[in-house]
């Protein structure tokens, strides 16, 4: 049918944005240090937790005044510790973690209001460069190590 047709179109249509945002933030990691790459992984990180919080509470709540949903940026908060000190274990279980919110941003990405469209970008873009850096962050560290 055809609103079928128009789901499945949107469908792909997020999902090569998804691509092309993946493929961008790979040759941007690829050319820097580990250092920089820590860097770039604390801020996507640290962007992740202010637009889960701002996206529930202000933005773009599922409800007026702020939602429970806010709660969702919590687990994101447990890891920081280690992600700010470049802990390798911690990074290995957060590239699992922030696979959810990026699923959850792929989501919202066809909510009704363009707000949260903008806020589920905005994570997933969040979501996708920290994943990048995560791993290549732990590929330069097994190469120290090695």
């Amino acid at each position: 049918t055809m609103a079928t047709n128009s789901l499945q179109a949107a469908f792909s249509g997020s999902l090569k944005y998804m691509y092309q945002v993946k493929i961008m933030a790979m040759a941007i990691v690829m050319k820097l240090n580990r250092q920089q790459i820590l860097l770039v992984a604390i801020t996507a990180w640290v962007g992740l937790i202010i637009i889960s919080l701002g996206w529930e509470l202000w933005w773009a709540p599922l409800r007026p005044g702020g939602s429970w949903l806010a709660l969702k940026a919590l687990p994101l908060c447990l890891p920081l510790a280690g992600i700010l000190k470049g802990k390798i274990y911690t990074y290995q279980y957060a590239s699992m973690l922030v696979l959810f919110y990026a699923a959850e941003a792929v989501m919202r990405l066809f909510d009704a209001t363009a707000a949260s469209r903008w806020c589920a970008a905005a994570a997933l873009l969040c979501a996708v460069v920290f994943f990048v850096a995560d791993l290549r962050y732990l590929q330069l560290a097994r190469r120290e190590a090695a």
